[in-house]
């Protein structure tokens, strides 16, 4: 006798392909929009973002090396 299992129905959503070339449309302009409106930093500013993202990258690296040398330490 076989079991009577029953598979949930799964729906997947509907996609319009009718809407494409406008949706590309509207999302184009919106980058023109935003690049519009965007200004390169002063040099004064890049320096501050350069120090800030090599911080954040070395406190990541730092955290990284601790944690495996914690797990070298705890499979020996």
């Amino acid at each position: 006798m076989e079991p009577n299992i029953q598979l949930p129905e799964i729906k997947a959503p509907k996609i319009s392909f009718e809407n494409i070339p406008l949706r590309i449309k509207n999302k184009l302009k919106e980058y023109r929009r935003v690049l519009r409106i965007t200004k390169k930093p002063s040099s004064e500013e890049f320096k501050t973002i350069v120090k800030a993202s090599g911080a954040g990258i070395i406190i990541i690296g730092l955290i990284g090396f601790i944690i495996q040398l914690i797990v070298q330490y705890i499979k020996v």
